[in-house]
């Protein structure tokens, strides 16, 4: 076998390897804590189809003003996203604590 053959195979064979990954992006949805029922269900299921699709979803809750004296209705929806999306999602990361006027939940597809 001479070297361009070797060459061609070698450059086949990671075209096929690149074919078979798969990129995981990372989807955001933005909530803030008076977000109604009807939003809300809009939202989580956008995030039940970022999640089957096999990408991450970050959650994002924005505070303005006043809201920033109430942080535990944030973490009150928090919690109820994760509760909601146990069945497909597990939790990477939750906050503890506000960062700057957001907190932020990241949540993964699980694996089957």
């Amino acid at each position: 076998m001479d070297y361009g053959k070797f060459l061609f195979e070698k450059s086949k064979a990671q075209k096929e390897q690149k074919k078979k990954q798969k990129q995981i992006q990372v989807k955001e949805i933005k909530f803030r804590p008076g977000t109604d029922e009807g939003d809300y269900q809009v939202k989580l299921r956008n995030l039940r189809r970022f999640l089957e699709g096999g990408d991450k979803a970050k959650v994002t809750i924005r505070f303005r003003g006043r809201e920033m004296a109430h942080q535990e209705i944030g973490i009150e929806q928090l919690n109820r996203v994760k509760t909601d999306l146990e069945d497909i999602a597990n939790c990477e990361s939750f906050p503890n604590r506000v960062e700057g006027r957001q907190m932020i939940m990241v949540l993964a597809p699980i694996k089957k």
